[in-house]
């Protein structure tokens, strides 16, 4: 079983468990986030488990950092969808693990009775095919939107648009790690790895 939740990554020189909004949380939440290893520069990922994060957090927590927050919604480690916002109020959003995105947003006809016979037929797989084709037209201006992202955040990289595309449009068995690399292609600064033990 995947990991269902929200990644958050913004920048604070505190740790972003210290977030006035993850304050007030319940003591026995604190079990349910987990910080992945900082990036240089005070760049931090938090791993939430569900139903911890709101969308209105997302204001919050720009405002508390004074930088550009990413968030990502994972569902079962198979998709996620991205959604950004900078110190000035811009958003971009982008999916993650484009087919399982399509599968996942696919509407089922009002005449379907059992959704599970349907997802065997032809029609379920043209309905993919069509919700595919509509996110994979999205992803060039969804790049553009991450790249403005990025460059709002202080990062001076040479992330290239068609890359990003690329990011955007791959297949992981663990959407974290088409995450993980997005942010390194969009230059920020990469986690140190951990010293090897003696």
């Amino acid at each position: 079983m995947g990991f269902s939740g929200h990644l958050v990554f913004a920048r604070s020189e505190s740790p972003l468990l210290e977030a006035p909004l993850f304050g007030g949380s319940d003591p026995g939440l604190r079990e349910d986030m987990h910080e992945w290893r900082p990036r240089p520069g005070g760049w931090q990922t938090l791993q939430l488990e569900q139903d911890i994060w709101e969308d209105d957090y997302l204001f919050a927590l720009v405002e508390w950092t004074g930088a550009p927050v990413c968030v990502a919604d994972v569902s079962d480690s198979s998709v996620a969808l991205l959604t950004g916002l900078d110190s000035s109020g811009r958003r971009w959003q982008a999916w993650l693990n484009l087919d399982n995105a399509a599968a996942l947003l696919v509407e089922e006809p009002e005449d379907v009775d059992d959704v599970s016979l349907w997802v065997t037929t032809p029609e379920f797989e043209e309905a993919i095919r069509h919700k595919r084709a509509e996110l994979d037209a999205e992803v060039p201006a969804d790049a553009e939107g991450a790249l403005v992202w990025a460059s709002m955040a202080g990062v001076q990289a040479a992330a290239q648009q068609t890359r990003i595309e690329g990011l955007l449009r791959a297949r992981e068995t663990f959407v974290e790690e088409l995450f993980d690399a997005l942010l390194d292609e969009l230059g920020f600064p990469e986690a140190a790895q951990p010293s090897p033990q003696p």
